[in-house]
């Protein structure tokens, strides 16, 4: 029998390419560095997938290593963090974090808490030396392994469409290293993060699966779109009348923005449950 409430946490969810930052991170960072054009690339990238019936994040990890091989040259661990300081965001992402937290402060006295996740199928080593690391209470990418003298020898966690289905249910049980399994039962009251207490934010159609689980859980979804583009804002609203996502908005994190006000509107309900079940749990103890 629980005698404290565990369930006190909100998780917003982020993607990362496309969702906090206009470009894919590679575009910032590894891709200059080898001189590649990120537009070739990425054809690139699809025709060796198409080719060798492949998977597509298997292999652009794999190219990129090619590349780096061809040029007799390696970016290590430092030198990815280090290029990640080349990343651009969307207007207000910096101040963000910060924002919604008090929001979520004030709106339950301080009873709930946000904590926030990237969930992304870039590198892990960029993301490690983003501006906005210190926001997140884990970030979930893919990685390579590294030899003795720094070098990127083969991938060791690739995360792609449907694989992030897998970081959400380590973050609803509280699992977050990988290594430890997420198969084991677990009572949904015991569970820290329940999917009702969850958004995702993301901004196109490689997020479906993760909005659908979101949402199909109780949870809620929001997709973001660059507002110059209007074949993203055709997806989102394709999505919308889907019913896979709850909200679309132009992806500015501004104060005052549609965005914000969207967002803060699913986080007031959410703390409206959460502070009723605690209360709920509360009085069912002295009963």
């Amino acid at each position: 029998m629980n005698l404290f409430f565990k369930q006190d946490t909100i998780a917003l969810v982020y993607d990362f390419d496309g969702t906090l930052s206009p470009q894919p991170m590679q575009e910032y960072t590894v891709l200059p560095e080898l001189g590649e054009d990120p537009a070739q690339f990425w054809d690139e990238c699809t025709d060796e997938a198409r080719k060798h019936n492949a998977d597509p994040m298997l292999t652009y990890m794999r190219l990129l290593q090619e590349k780096m091989e061809s040029q007799d040259t390696h970016l290590d661990r430092d030198e990815l963090r280090r290029l990640a300081s080349g990343i651009e965001y969307f207007p207000g992402v910096l101040s963000w974090f910060d924002r919604v937290n008090q929001h979520v402060a004030e709106k339950s006295c301080g009873e709930v808490r946000l904590e926030h996740y990237i969930i992304s199928a870039g590198l892990k080593e960029i993301l490690a030396g983003v501006e906005i690391r210190k926001h997140f209470k884990k970030m979930f990418a893919s990685e390579y392994y590294f030899d003795e003298e720094g070098v990127a020898k083969f991938p060791t966690v690739v995360v792609n469409d449907t694989s992030k289905i897998q970081f959400l249910f380590r973050i609803n049980k509280g699992i977050l290293d990988i290594n430890e399994s997420i198969n084991d039962y677990m009572p949904e009251d015991e569970r820290p993060v329940p999917f009702q207490n969850m958004i995702y934010i993301g901004d196109g159609l490689s997020d479906v699966p993760s909005m659908t689980v979101t949402k199909n859980n109780g949870g809620y979804a929001v997709a973001v779109y660059e507002s110059e583009r209007q074949s993203a804002f055709e997806t989102c609203k394709k999505l919308m009348n889907a019913g896979r996502i709850d909200y679309f908005a132009p992806a500015n994190y501004q104060e005052g923005e549609p965005l914000e006000h969207r967002v803060k509107l699913l986080l007031d309900v959410i703390v409206a449950n959460v502070l009723l079940e605690k209360e709920k749990f509360s009085f069912q103890q002295v009963c």
